[in-house]
């Protein structure tokens, strides 16, 4: 029993430990190519804004379409009658709107568990190829609890934290908040993030693995804040939501955006550990 036991501490630390700072610290000198390096200045952005909320909106107005252009409320009441096929026809959605899709799928690293492949097409360089899904925290609110064992909490350059635990406490607290922020008939976040089948393909940014020397990222991280102009029939399609409701700042998202040209088949990657000059 203590062998089992001990066996499933490493496979857990293996994948863990690219996110835990004092260990990324002590070998820094061994995984040069594995740190995100960033200013603090909003111009070192790899793409503009514009380009993200291009993107966004051109593929959300598409899956609301596939949906039949049906209010959010309704359409999601129905969810359950949907065909079974309903996912492919959304990833059919992304790959005419975006020209590539990604999906989850057992990872090809050791130990490293669930990753992201793009299954299909192509995805130039400097294109939107996934969100980080998950509850916003701004740095004075309390997330002690949530980030207990939680390798899916995010840290953006000004402290803002992103949690994409698809589980436990973390799943609780994003339901809560988005039946919170409903709007009427309009709901103003996706939570099919939580489940196996994302009506928002995107939404399985919490997912890509951390890159290695022998794996250089093809994906980076950039923070982007949702406008209040975004229409708010597409809000539905947004898998971050607020934990509080009295915040006066914009929504946070994150979208990974891709550093080179990369082909169906291939793992994304991305730098966990970000220095900031």
């Amino acid at each position: 029993m203590f062998t089992a036991a001990l066996r499933r501490f490493q496979e857990k630390w293996r994948s863990y430990r690219h996110r835990f700072v004092p260990w990324v610290v002590f070998n820094l000198s061994k995984n040069e190519k594995t740190l995100r390096q960033v200013t603090d200045r909003t111009e070192d952005k790899v793409i503009q804004d514009e380009q993200v909320a291009q993107t966004l909106l051109m593929l959300f107005r598409a899956l609301l379409r596939s949906r039949g252009g049906l209010l959010p409320g309704v359409h999601t009441n129905f969810l359950s009658r949907l065909p079974r096929d309903q996912d492919q026809i959304e990833r059919d959605v992304v790959f005419q709107s975006l020209g590539f899709c990604v999906e989850r799928r057992p990872s090809s690293l050791p130990f490293a568990g669930t990753g992201v492949f793009v299954t299909r097409g192509f995805v130039p360089e400097g294109a939107t190829v996934a969100m980080y899904p998950g509850t916003v925290y701004q740095p004075y609110e309390p997330i002690l609890l949530q980030s207990i064992r939680n390798p899916f909490v995010f840290r953006c350059i000004d402290g803002v934290l992103v949690d994409g635990n698809d589980k436990g406490i973390s799943r609780m607290v994003f339901r809560s908040c988005s039946g919170r922020d409903r709007m009427g008939p309009y709901l103003t976040s996706d939570t099919s993030w939580l489940t196996d089948s994302p009506q928002n393909p995107l939404a399985v940014g919490q997912y890509v693995n951390n890159c290695s020397n022998e794996r250089p990222a093809n994906v980076c991280y950039q923070e982007y804040d949702v406008p209040d102009s975004f229409p708010i029939e597409l809000r539905q399609y947004l898998p971050n939501v607020n934990y509080s409701p009295c915040t006066q700042r914009p929504l946070r998202c994150v979208v990974l955006v891709s550093l080179r040209d990369i082909r169906a088949g291939e793992e994304l990657f991305s730098n966990y550990y970000t220095i900031v000059r």
